[in-house]
């Protein structure tokens, strides 16, 4: 692009009545008894039809809508669940709570989302049953419970350990819903890295998937800060070729780190400081420094007492570099940059830190290796066998990295979702109880093993042990559904499984037989399972036992008009205004979520001025070509503006701005903003910026950063990536020839407090 953006200042008053009106407290809707579990009922079945469908070998895909670009198209469970969302809030109540099963099954296990949406409805069904024809709630809950430990115990004896790179392979092959190139990719990288090695999951740049594995460490640790952040969009810092500073000191007194931190300024390097702790004082004047241009950013040490001595001398070996401590008599104001560490590459994020290619010699670290191994050797705790490895296979496993290729950004991310999903089971597989028969058979055995213990309880309290049955029921489910996603009837299957005594005995909906599961690598993580369930009867239990749903009354909403568009940025480059003639009463209580819950351009400003109490003010806004670093657009204040002493005496045009970009914009694929901005004499300890973008009326994008902590009386600058999905050329036409139709609302947020609320309007026209 040959030119910068022009932009004007418009007025916005003539439009509709302001919207923080549909922010007014609402009253409530209550519903009780069955009607209620009818309709979080229905909720379930939506949400768990939708999900069913990815099961097994030959579950299908599910196409999912993004707000801009192509559809994600995915057979992740959990994904699938976090897209549904209902306009009933009784159903979306049940939604929501399946949704949750889903996302607590993938946060433990990383694996089963699907398994565990099935179980959750089944359980729920067959209990709002019971509960229906009058049996007492909480004796099911009691007898689910009893039956689903009685499973977890039984789980626990059928498994089986990982031995093999060969099972390994297998585990991650079921996972990857049979992908046998998926398989063999993950048991590659686990082979080189070793069990407990890091492996991180990363778009490639060509059509296959590819594993290159790279020496490095990463420890549990993160910033100090997110103020030392360089890519806010991924809340994460960069640095290439950095180098270290290692201490099991906490730094107090900035007097100290002055000496060294002029010598690295000095060198044009970035700097890690990894410390027991950087307090108070300090920390304040690195983040300043960091604001004025000094890169640096600083970590918590890994560990406690004589565990964290011990993994910062690992660091120190791994990156050439010296502890700074007592013991080895180095104070911090001596340290020169021959005492620092150094490496290819680190990236630290809120909770840890990656350290590659450490600049450490090989002999050095091989030593290293030497004696911990032989320390491995001479202890009888267990507990510090375990810590002893996990230091081995961060010094010496490296990292490997797998490049997960396509043909297209939508085939990419697919694959990327699968591998994501295989990697957590394999490692649930390997760290966390073996594995157990796959394809729902290990569920069904353990039904029928949960007979004697139905008996023996329904003869003490026939309702407790219905719940036992209804636990029965559901785990014949999982493998009915992928049987009858394989087109086969899934009764037929549980029958004829059921009739062997063989607990591996089970069906391959891959190739349509009956084989001996172990044997055939078809098995599924135990933990997978055993978190499945857990989740699933934890939820479907509370569901059951609920006899009354309170939600809110519907909002009643003014039709407003919409627009998608870009950087909100600085609206006019004053602090935030609010519409005159919007009643300053009610946005006080206006929330992130409430911002967010937006799918259209709000007619008025939802925050007066005077809500800016932290002194925010604007003084320059700069958007760049992230390819070529050109810049395409800047703007600074006036600073011999004087504002007025009320606030909210400035029009609205002071937070309105009107872009007029070259067509060869909407063609960017990644653009940077920066935001420098003063902040007044009070703490700002979370700035967040929620921008909403528009395109005739429709939701297209939306950006949600966080900046973190702000110095009271500081200047800071604000960088912000932004990724921006590729367009069709018809999409292009429309928005060039349709100018100001595209519109965004950018809204700040201080210590969860709306501050200021910006508008913009965007006009793309053809280069001359």
């Amino acid at each position: 692009m040959n030119r910068l953006a022009k932009f004007t200042s418009t007025s916005l008053r003539g439009g509709q009545a302001p919207l923080n009106a549909r922010f007014a407290s609402r009253g409530k809707l209550v519903q009780f008894g069955s009607p209620a579990r009818v309709k979080m009922m229905k909720g379930v079945d939506h949400i768990a039809d939708a999900v069913q469908v990815t099961l097994g070998p030959k579950g299908r895909n599910v196409a999912i809508e993004q707000s801009y670009g192509p559809p994600k198209i995915t057979k992740d469970g959990v994904t699938v669940a976090k897209a549904i969302e209902f306009e009933d809030p009784f159903e979306n109540m049940g939604a929501q709570l399946i949704r949750n099963v889903a996302g607590k099954t993938n946060d433990e296990a990383g694996d089963g989302t699907t398994t565990a949406t099935v179980l959750a409805r089944a359980l729920f069904t067959e209990g709002s049953k019971c509960v229906a024809a009058g049996m007492n709630p909480m004796d099911l809950k009691r007898g689910m419970d009893l039956a689903v430990n009685h499973v977890i115990e039984y789980l626990g004896k059928i498994a089986k350990d990982i031995t093999t790179n060969q099972e390994i392979e297998q585990v991650a092959t079921i996972s990857a819903n049979s992908d046998t190139s998926i398989g063999k990719l993950l048991a590659r990288a686990m082979k080189d890295v070793g069990k407990e090695g890091v492996i991180t999951v990363v778009d490639g740049k060509s059509l296959e998937n590819e594993v290159e594995v790279i020496e490095g460490m990463k420890f549990d640790n993160g910033t100090l800060s997110r103020y030392f952040f360089t890519d806010m969009k991924n809340q994460q810092t960069i640095f290439e070729d950095p180098l270290l500073l290692i201490t099991d000191k906490k730094v107090g007194n900035i007097h100290e780190l002055i000496p060294i931190l002029e010598k690295v300024a000095k060198e044009r390097k970035k700097l890690l400081i990894i410390a027991e702790n950087v307090e108070g004082d300090v920390l304040s004047t690195l983040i300043i420094n960091k604001a004025r241009g000094l890169d640096v950013c600083a970590v918590k040490a890994p560990g406690f007492g004589e565990q964290r001595t011990a993994s910062l001398q690992d660091i120190a070996v791994l990156t050439g570099g010296q502890l700074i401590s007592e013991e080895t008599n180095l104070k911090l104001e001596d340290v020169e940059i021959s005492d620092l560490g150094r490496a290819k590459k680190i990236t630290v994020t809120a909770s840890d830190t990656l350290i590659l290619d450490g600049g450490g010699s090989k002999g050095e670290i091989q030593e290293r290796c030497d004696i911990i191994r032989e320390a491995i050797s001479k202890t009888t705790s267990e507990y510090e066998q375990d810590k002893l490895k996990q230091r081995l296979a961060k010094l010496s496993g490296g990292v490997a990295l797998i490049k997960v290729g396509g043909a297209s950004e939508v085939e990419v991310q697919e694959r990327k979702d699968r591998i994501i999903d295989a990697l957590s089971a394999t490692r649930a597989a390997v760290s966390h109880g073996g594995i157990v028969p796959g394809g729902g058979s290990a569920l069904l055995f353990a039904s029928q093993n949960l007979e004697e213990l139905k008996k023996s309880v329904k003869e003490k309290n026939f309702d407790q042990g219905q719940g036992i049955q209804i636990v029965q029921d559901a785990l014949k489910i999982p493998c009915k559904t992928i049987a009858k996603n394989a087109g086969v009837e899934g009764a037929v299957v549980v029958d004829k499984i059921l009739s062997s005594k063989d607990y591996q005995f089970g069906y391959d909906a891959q190739n349509d037989r009956y084989v001996n599961m172990i044997e055939a690598g078809i098995i599924d993580p135990t933990k997978v399972v055993r978190t499945a369930l857990i989740d699933a009867a934890s939820i479907a239990s509370l569901m059951t036992t609920t006899e009354a749903i309170i939600v809110d009354a519907p909002r009643k909403e003014e039709p407003t008009p919409g627009m998608p568009g870009g950087m909100g940025g600085m609206g006019g480059m004053a602090s935030s205004a609010s519409s005159n003639e919007m009643p300053a009463k009610d946005w006080k209580s206006i929330t992130p979520a409430d911002v967010l819950a937006h799918t259209a351009p709000t007619s008025g400003y939802l925050c007066p001025m005077s809500a800016n109490t932290f002194g925010i003010d604007f003084v320059q806004f700069k958007i760049r070509d992230m390819e070529t670093k050109k810049v395409i657009f800047q703007v600074k204040s006036d600073p011999n503006i004087v504002l007025p002493a009320n606030l909210d005496d400035l029009p609205d045009e002071a937070r309105f701005i009107k872009y007029d970009f070259g067509s060869e914009f909407l063609k960017l694929r990644t653009i940077g903003t920066s935001l420098v901005f003063k902040v007044g004499a009070k703490e700002v300890s979370n700035f967040r910026m929620i921008e909403r973008h528009y395109f005739k009326g429709k939701l297209i994008k939306s950006f949600d950063f966080t900046f973190g902590f702000c110095i009271p009386n500081s200047t800071n600058s604000w960088e912000v990536i932004y990724e921006i999905p590729a367009i069709t050329a018809q999409q292009l036409k429309e928005m060039v020839s349709q100018p100001y139709e595209t519109k965004s609302d950018s809204f700040y947020f201080a210590n969860d407090q709306l501050v200021m609320h910006n508008k913009a309007e965007y006009a793309y026209t053809e280069d001359a």
